[in-house]
């Protein structure tokens, strides 16, 4: 079978979700698949690191992007007689004229649950170009079965045509020796004191409000020092977020890192007391995964994707409520053994998530709908 995948966004989503989704199905692919043959349309420069026998890149432009989404990899897909064609990125790039059966992974649908968090820009196209998509996709990968009951209910798409396969957190986010992280994070970050963790962006929808205003009202019940740390590059409400921690007389007790390399992020879940995600949409949501990985203990959401993820290895609470917050914290705090237990269950639970089952459930996926069409 020859299979072609818009791998493009490997190094244009680097560091996001849905770049850490398609860097781990192309890498994996390579690891188990080496029958079928595969054509990546790629963006970058760092191919090598895919190339093999069975693994060809097609490089792209990404000024051009729309000359060749439309023109040429619509006609490169027939001239090399491509079976199935693979759009891992919520369908962006599909082409106007379809040469081929196409399988594309839509992530979540945030823009038409929650449009106020989404980009003017992005919003405008996901909303007009995503009934089409849906239309002429021959199959369709989500990633929770939250997100698939999402897609059936705005599309009225049949249930069959849309195939759940879960992400999975990296394999390098495992438990490591506490004291070692403590020490790194001294020496690189100036961190050495206790602390709870937010990593996953500043949208609206990650609400790290709540956790900035549960973290002030705990305050006066702390018996010890332990502070908050949030990661992530300057974009979004970060702005806000500073300016609120400066009007709550917060500013020596939250530290805002700024970006943070990928490969120090289990170095900041292991040394951290507590994992915080009050997100209030996710269509999957690696972070938590990634700390229950890490044998952290995580208080995360009651709604959407969340529990259908963490199971019963995590502490969850309504996001919008303030107040369960605070006292999911204070509670974790206070009871060693709790914590523990919490960490222990979030890290047995992170076992059935490897991203070898993701991409053994691909390949199964894209010989299904080769047959089927």
């Amino acid at each position: 079978m020859r299979i072609a995948i818009d791998a493009r966004g490997y190094n244009w989503y680097a560091g996001t979700g849905i770049g850490t989704y398609i860097q781990n199905i192309i890498k994996y692919i390579s690891i188990l698949d080496h029958e079928n043959e595969y054509l990546l349309y790629w963006h970058g420069g760092n191919y090598d690191k895919v190339v093999k026998e069975n693994i060809r890149a097609c490089i792209t432009s990404r000024r051009g992007h729309r000359f060749f989404e439309e023109h040429f990899i619509p006609q490169n897909l027939v001239k090399n007689k491509i079976d199935v064609y693979h759009l891992p990125q919520n369908g962006i790039g599909f082409p106007e004229e379809k040469k081929t059966t196409i399988i594309t992974t839509i992530h979540d649908l945030i823009p038409y649950i929650m449009p106020e968090t989404a980009g003017k820009g992005y919003l405008k196209k996901f909303l007009t170009e995503m009934p089409k998509i849906i239309q002429k996709s021959d199959l369709i990968i989500t990633v929770s079965n939250y997100s698939k009951k999402d897609i059936i209910r705005f599309f009225n798409v049949d249930e069959s045509k849309v195939k759940v396969t879960y992400l999975a957190a990296e394999k390098y986010f495992k438990p490591l020796d506490k004291e070692l992280c403590i020490n790194y994070l001294k020496s690189k970050y100036n961190i050495n004191f206790d602390f709870l963790l937010y990593l996953g962006g500043f949208s609206k929808r990650k609400n790290v409000k709540s956790i900035i205003l549960a973290y002030s009202n705990l305050l006066k019940n702390l018996s010890k020092d332990i502070r908050l740390v949030i990661l992530g590059q300057a974009k979004d409400e970060k702005d806000e977020l500073e300016k609120m921690c400066f009007d709550l007389n917060l500013i020596d007790r939250v530290v805002f890192t700024g970006y943070v390399p990928y490969e120090d992020l289990p170095y900041f879940y292991n040394a951290s007391t507590i994992f915080l995600y009050p997100s209030l949409y996710e269509g999957f949501g690696l972070p938590p995964l990634e700390a229950m990985s890490c044998k952290t203990p995580v208080i995360t959401s009651n709604v959407t994707s969340i529990p259908e993820i963490v199971g019963d290895g995590a502490l969850l609470i309504d996001p919008k409520d303030i107040y369960a917050l605070q006292k999911a914290i204070e509670e974790l705090l206070s009871n060693d053994k709790l914590r523990e237990d919490i960490a222990n269950k979030g890290y047995e639970r992170s076992k059935l998530f490897t991203w070898e089952k993701t991409v053994k459930e691909t390949l199964n996926i894209y010989g299904a709908c080769h047959l089927t069409f």
